[in-house]
């Protein structure tokens, strides 16, 4: 006889795993936490246990998103390196995460549509992010320091730009590459489009 270890954490990070693609895939309102609770083998009443509602579910799910992207930046060492190399490789990882891990784009569109209703409700999700405006500051003055970066930009301007360039690529992949009867995700255009948001921010930020 087999025996059933009893894995709260294990449970809830599957569900939360399921959840992240309902839920990117189509939307709070679309998702069914009845598929959810299928594919995690688990019942609606444990999801409802662990997380309290679907709309408990979705903002776990949203912030669980923030920290896995925030916990992979603070690994990036960006203070090892010369400001120029350290802002060219924060982008680049934003540009690669983001293509990498398309439910967190598609989970941020959905929560714009959502006009910010569930984040509004978080208790964690300024301290998720303080972060990474404090990396691009950190960076910022030193780049200043060193006669790197031009005075008087603002790091958050500086996250909206790499967040801008990078987000785009996945959010409008469809109608964009429709519209302009192109394919931007072959390898090699990828690698060309990566290059070139690297450089842009870099033109923004350098003298």
């Amino acid at each position: 006889m087999t025996t059933r270890t009893n894995d709260p954490a294990r449970t809830m990070a599957g569900i939360m795993a399921v959840a992240t693609q309902e839920f990117a895939a189509k939307g709070l309102a679309g998702a069914r936490i009845d598929a959810i609770a299928d594919a995690t083998h688990t019942s609606k009443r444990m999801i409802y246990y662990y997380f309290g509602s679907k709309e408990g579910l979705y903002l776990a799910v949203l912030e669980e998103s923030y920290r896995r992207i925030r916990q992979t930046e603070s690994d990036l060492q960006l203070a090892d390196l010369p400001p120029a190399e350290a802002l060219a490789k924060l982008v680049g990882f934003t540009f690669d995460h983001h293509y990498g891990n398309q439910d967190f784009v598609r989970l941020v569109m959905s929560e714009n549509i959502q006009r910010g209703e569930y984040l509004a409700q978080s208790q964690l999700i300024q301290e998720l992010n303080v972060s990474v405006i404090e990396s691009i500051k950190e960076l910022y003055e030193r780049g200043v320091k060193k006669g790197v970066f031009r005075k008087g930009l603002d790091p958050i301007d500086i996250h909206a730009s790499i967040s801008a360039l990078t987000f785009f690529n996945v959010s409008n992949r469809y109608t964009f590459d429709l519209i302009f009867k192109r394919n931007g995700y072959t390898a090699k255009a990828l690698a060309q489009r990566r290059q070139r948001v690297i450089e842009m921010v870099q033109r923004f930020c350098v003298i």
